[in-house]
């Protein structure tokens, strides 16, 4: 099973429709995860016409996306159990309050947003996964998104690109 892993999209403010790298890169997966700060759901609208969305809502996201997804869930595909939340809070790095979402429940991996940052390591045998932003790179040299494989094991892999036009 191949799936779209997006953040931080923050549209309208940071873009005004997905960049074409990302629906090129998104094009043939199965499902897309998105782990929060959507802040409007015309990204959802935009996401559901390449395959199904699944999320959270975070920070800067309105009730609308708070009540359709929640803040945190696990969710179980293929055998594996995904942890997905948007990682904001006031105490600790944005990596540590996401770990830490999930200390009392199994997961083989936790995806996180927040910090526009992307990220890939494993931590006591569960992958820790950011795929940074695909329209707010901040200090970032690019853009991104991820591409999770799940078959046998699972594989996350990020993308990157300049423009987000």
């Amino acid at each position: 099973m191949r799936i779209g892993v997006v953040a931080d999209t923050h549209m309208p403010s940071r873009a005004k429709q997905l960049p074409e790298a990302l629906i090129q890169g998104l094009h043939g997966v199965e499902l897309i995860l998105h782990a929060g700060d959507f802040t409007s759901p015309e990204v959802i609208t935009q996401l559901e016409t390449i395959a199904p969305v699944e999320g959270v809502a975070g920070n800067n996201d309105g009730e609308e996306i708070v009540s359709r997804f929640g803040r945190k869930k696990v969710l179980v595909y293929k055998g594996f159990h995904i942890g997905l939340v948007h990682g904001d809070g006031k105490s600790k790095t944005t990596e540590r309050r996401a770990q830490e979402a999930f200390a009392a429940e199994e997961v083989d991996i936790i995806i996180f947003g927040h910090s526009h940052t992307p990220l890939m390591r494993e931590v006591e045998g569960v992958l820790l996964f950011n795929p940074g932003s695909p329209t707010d790179k901040r200090r970032q040299p690019q853009f991104s998104y991820g591409i999770l494989e799940l078959g046998a094991e699972l594989r996350a892999e990020h993308y990157f690109y300049d423009s987000k036009s």
